[in-house]
């Protein structure tokens, strides 16, 4: 459920009217609704307490799937962690006033630098993914004078079921350490003394839509978590990561948290560890759009284009994974009379630049405004600035409040970051 909707003929986000905030930002911008946020996470949060009950769990929201800071604030304030993934990551969510008690740290490429922040923020672990990290993440740990708590990511080789370009669980994967391989490096973990292991992570993947592949991944981890306490090792958080789907199709059935929860329940709940979840998408995802208008009809020799002023670089999930987003005109269609067949596309000198092919629409006109649905979660976050074509606005509305939550940026900005070398300019001597 998200909250976006049409009164009086008009689509809102919340309160707000999405004319008005088009007329006041411009387009093409991305819109995120602060109670969708809020919804998601709840619901989230409260099928693991129904389904889990007695356990203690964290909810580590991803902060890859959409880092703004107003986003992270809205979360920080319903009590969740984060889940980072780079040190800039880190530096976003102390800022957004998440205690750094729940900050896990993941990723296959964490620097020295980066481990010293992390370490002198106090986040509650590390989950290491590999042997050279491991010796690089003691190293600082020894002199600083602290212990590091670690978690190692263990990969199950259990194929999620997903994009080949978002499963992370299978053996081919960069991510993790191989499940055979897991005791052992568990074992030389131990003896080093600046690291405390403190437990165990698994994520295999992104935009899961079958719960199986959670089941199987959850079942290692419960085996391997035994294993490692007969070993003597004190196992007392589990990380189970995130990747639950969500429905980019409208009406299409997607698996729901407390179906989650009740395979968290049956594989790990009677562990008596901590749980840790790393949710991004699912939370995120469903409450953002990407507005954006029509600049041009153009009728091709066999379809017709809506040339938009949105493009590839704004939203590359459709160009980089195939991605399908659900459009939504910024006014009510009275019926399905009069629709068109057309492909949407950007102005990027790219053939990849299309959102839709083939897609029924309403007659539109140039000014017209259109809406891709489920643009909260990998939208911003993966935008560029490809054909010299700036960062576009974020706008968070809040009832029937709304602001500019990261300003679009100026053509001069983005040319201003470049320098020309000193042999270039008028002013060189010597």
């Amino acid at each position: 459920m998200n909250h976006f909707d049409y009164r009086n003929g008009h689509l809102h986000v919340e309160e707000v009217p999405l004319a008005t905030i088009a007329a006041e930002v411009g387009t093409p911008a991305y819109v995120y609704s602060a109670a969708t946020l809020r919804r998601h996470y709840k619901v989230f949060a409260g099928a693991l307490a129904s389904a889990n009950p007695g356990v203690n769990h964290t909810i580590c929201y991803s902060i890859k799937a959409n880092s703004n800071q107003a986003v992270i604030k809205v979360l920080a304030d319903l009590g969740s962690g984060a889940d980072v993934v780079s040190g800039g990551e880190l530096k976003r969510a102390l800022l957004a006033g998440i205690p750094p008690e729940k900050i896990v740290f993941s990723g296959v490429g964490k620097t020295a630098a980066e481990m010293r922040a992390a370490l002198a923020a106090g986040i509650r672990q590390f989950n290491v993914e590999s042997e050279p990290e491991l010796a690089v993440l003691a190293e600082v740990a020894l002199s600083m004078g602290v212990k590091a708590p670690v978690a190692f990511r263990i990969n199950p080789d259990v194929d999620a079921e997903t994009h080949a370009k978002i499963s992370t669980g299978k053996a081919e994967n960069k991510f993790g350490i191989p499940f055979d391989h897991a005791r052992e490096i568990y074992r030389l973990a131990a003896a080093l003394p600046s690291i405390e292991i403190v437990g165990v992570d698994v994520h295999i993947g992104s935009q899961l839509t079958n719960l199986a592949p959670f089941e199987s991944a959850f079942a290692r981890v419960a085996e391997l978590t035994s294993a490692l306490r007969e070993d003597g090792h004190t196992i007392r958080n589990i990380d189970l990561g995130g990747g639950l789907g969500i429905p980019y199709v409208r009406n299409a059935p997607w698996p729901q948290p407390d179906a989650y929860a009740a395979i968290v329940n049956r594989t790990v709940g009677h562990l008596g560890c901590d749980l840790i979840f790393e949710p991004g998408r699912m939370i995120a995802g469903n409450a953002g759009m990407l507005m954006t208008s029509v600049i041009y009809v153009k009728q091709g020799t066999d379809r017709r284009f809506l040339i938009l002023d949105a493009a590839m670089n704004d939203l590359i999930r459709p160009a980089m994974y195939d991605a399908h987003h659900e459009i939504l005109p910024e006014k009510q269609p009275d019926d399905r009379s009069g629709w068109d067949r057309a492909d949407l596309v950007g102005p990027v000198c790219e053939t990849g630049d299309t959102f839709a092919r083939d897609c029924e629409v309403p007659q539109m006109a140039s000014g017209d405004i259109l809406c891709l649905e489920s643009a909260g979660a990998y939208g911003a976050v993966m935008a560029s600035t490809y054909n010299t074509r700036p960062l576009i606005a974020e706008i968070l509305v809040d009832g029937d409040r709304f602001a500019t939550v990261r300003p679009r940026e100026d053509v001069d900005q983005l040319i201003g970051r470049d320098r020309l070398p000193p042999w270039m300019t008028d002013d060189e001597t010597g």
